[in-house]
């Protein structure tokens, strides 16, 4: 099973386009400060999922702002063994974000090292494949026919003049970079995307971040976060800006961005110089490996509008207490962004969009009865908590 978002809110309105990286459907100027309606829309994208091992439910709403520009992504299936849920937290347009719900998954799912069994590997490589896709001809198309339906009709008919055609693409591993065009030469969006992204097989979590979306884990109702915030105040995150020619000003990347990383938003990504992990901002993800275990309760995957209002404990309670009276998990998702929702903008929280997964475990049916049973999986648990709070590198 699959879930993307989809909507049909207004593109605000474009800006003159920068000298490099422009996309029709990136406004560059963002309205970073906040861009709200008179009156929230909380009508709510909402949807379940199980299988013999988890069962999810998700929910999404565009609230106070003007656009919606989260997007996430659900499988319970990426392969027979493996589940993969993202969201994506989209700023400056909505087309990153899209980009990502819609790809991401299948880069894991065709590389290299997934065949090889590295999920770890497999998925680092996927958040760089993302700004590699979106460059170029066949890259500034598939934005095109994620944006409005204007720019949709240009990128259908743009393909159908300059795609490959028959045997000549066939032959390629990879056509993305071989398509040309009138936009051979786009280096990429100006608006872009957080990533924060799960995978689960049998008892391994594989988790994924890049931005300032979150991962977190209930063990035996304890909160414990699995990625980290990129924001740029963090040391390590402030010396490769600065090292890149960067600065930061009131807590944003050039005076704009208030995260560090993130997919897209090429014009930071412009010195030759520099690997792509090294550049003023990077897709470069952090990478958390945890053995589960059967104190763990449910995994949250969810954008910053959630968190800008409750901290991980928080959410974490707050789902423990409705999780068992709520008739599915979307329902629990809809409650959290009900009482995320602000009653105003005035504060400014609670008036971003809002997206989370909720992953439930399945508890196994059959429990061991006998004392020296019990004892062994006592000292299994010990052992696997061990582990759950290890830092990215």
């Amino acid at each position: 099973m699959r879930s993307e978002t989809h909507d049909n809110s207004p593109e605000q309105s474009h800006q003159s386009p920068p000298t490099t990286g422009y996309s029709p459907n990136c406004n560059r100027t963002f309205g970073r400060m906040g861009v709200y309606l008179s009156t929230p829309k909380t009508e709510k994208l909402s949807e379940d999922g199980a299988n013999d091992k988890l069962k999810f439910g998700l929910s999404s709403m565009q609230g106070w702002r003007a656009a919606m520009e989260d997007a996430h992504s659900a499988l319970l299936d990426l392969d027979n063994d493996t589940a993969f849920f993202g969201v994506f937290d989209g700023h400056g347009g909505k087309v990153v974000a899209k980009f990502c719900a819609k790809y991401l998954h299948t880069e894991v799912l065709n590389s290299e090292a997934y065949a090889a069994g590295d999920l770890g590997a497999a998925v680092h490589r996927a958040f760089f494949r993302m700004d590699e896709m979106m460059r170029g001809q066949r890259g500034w198309r598939e934005l095109q026919a994620l944006g409005d339906k204007i720019n949709q009709f240009t990128g259908i008919i743009e393909g159908l003049i300059w795609s490959p055609k028959g045997s000549d693409s066939n032959d390629r591993h990879d056509d993305w970079a071989f398509e040309e065009g009138p936009h051979s030469d786009f280096t990429g969006p100006t608006c872009g995307s957080t990533a924060c992204v799960a995978l689960l097989r049998n008892k391994q979590l594989i988790v994924a971040n890049a931005g300032d979306s979150r991962c977190v884990i209930s063990r035996n109702g304890q909160a414990y976060n699995l990625s980290r915030d990129h924001k740029p105040e963090l040391e390590a995150e402030r010396e490769r800006i600065q090292n890149a020619g960067g600065y930061i000003q009131m807590g944003r990347v050039n005076g704009t961005l208030n995260l560090s990383r993130a997919i897209g938003d090429m014009e930071f990504k412009q010195n030759k110089f520099l690997s792509p992990d090294k550049q003023i901002l990077t897709a470069n993800p952090d990478i958390n490996i945890v053995e589960l275990c059967d104190d763990d309760d449910f995994l949250v995957l969810a954008c910053d509008g959630i968190w800008d209002c409750m901290s991980s404990q928080q959410l974490v309670d707050f789902i423990s207490e409705h999780i068992s009276t709520e008739e599915s998990l979307s329902a629990v998702c809809e409650r959290v962004l009900d009482r995320c929702l602000a009653p105003s903008t005035m504060g400014g929280e609670g008036c971003d969009n809002m997206t989370m997964i909720l992953v439930q475990f399945k508890k196994p049916t059959t429990q061991t009865k006998d004392a020296s049973g019990a004892e062994q999986s006592a000292d299994q648990t010990k052992s696997a908590s061990g582990t759950e709070r290890s830092e990215p590198q």
